[in-house]
């Protein structure tokens, strides 16, 4: 099988390094191009076997599944580069959110899925998100399902709430990661606390909140009556909380959605540029 990468920045080498540290890919059946010669150096030393490509045209003829790792504004260039060598039987796995799965199949000649994956993939955590193509066969969705399986849980979602199921999956990482470092600082700050020690407890504490809510299971609701006494600490302390981040998330929803709305008209513009009159 030959597995193809194009692009080799942070999602693109994240995702070749979770699937061989899975044992999903072998380093010999993975081919990388990129534009910048150092990423792929660095990569065919931490991966010996791995092949480095000389283009994109390179990687991309007669790939099994090729992944498209690079900036939307750049997908234009790319596929124009890259059809003439594609035929219909490979299947090309786009993990750009703003790109839509239509485009793909009206610009290629090849089956299409969007499967958008997230950080925390590189430790074999968290969700991929699912969207097939049109000319996708149950046999072809299986194989994939079973690669993101390797690295994460695939869900399977609607194109059309690719955004919100990122800010939960993909953006979900940065803002719990801002709200942890918040927790930290206060108990650094108000009571001396050594950061590591401070570090290590919170990390250890969302690590188990997320297993607790999955594995018991129980809602995040359930999980803070657990935990909250009437009129204890616990309880007090979450009014404050409540009270201080009340719509904060509702705002951070506003602000990602406003921006996706507008790189989706950006990307279809680069896609399929307008005629001037």
């Amino acid at each position: 099988m030959k597995i193809g990468f194009i692009g080799a920045g942070s999602m693109g080498s994240l995702l070749v390094g979770a699937f061989i540290r899975a044992g999903a890919m072998q380093p010999d059946d993975v081919v990388v191009s990129s534009r910048t010669q150092a990423k792929l150096s660095a990569m065919a030393q931490e991966y010996p076997g791995l092949h480095i490509a000389a283009s994109n045209r390179e990687a991309a003829a007669g790939a099994d599944y090729l992944f498209l790792c690079v900036k939307p504004m750049d997908f234009r260039r790319v596929l124009d580069d890259i059809s003439p060598v594609l035929n219909e039987g490979q299947i090309v796995i786009s993990i750009t959110s703003p790109v839509k799965i239509s485009s793909l199949e009206e610009l290629l000649p090849c089956k299409v899925a969007k499967i958008i994956p997230s950080v925390v993939n590189a430790v074999g955590s968290g969700a991929s998100l699912v969207m097939w193509g049109s000319r996708l066969t149950e046999k072809d969705q299986q194989g994939l399902w079973n690669l993101f399986s390797a690295i994460s849980r695939p869900i399977r979602i609607p194109e059309e709430e690719v955004r919100v199921a990122s800010d939960l999956s993909s953006c979900g990482p940065a803002f719990m990661a801002y709200l942890l470092e918040q927790f930290i600082d206060a108990a650094v700050l108000s009571a001396g606390m050594e950061r590591e020690t401070a570090t290590a407890l919170a990390c250890e504490m969302m690590l188990g909140s997320a297993r607790l809510m999955l594995e018991l299971p129980c809602s995040p609701s359930e999980l803070q009556a657990k935990v909250s006494v009437p009129g204890g600490i616990t309880s007090a302390a979450l009014d404050s909380l409540r009270k201080s981040t009340r719509g904060a998330f509702l705002q951070v929803l506003y602000t990602t959605h406003e921006k996706f709305a507008e790189d989706l008209d950006r990307v279809d513009s680069s896609l399929f540029p307008r005629e001037r009159t």
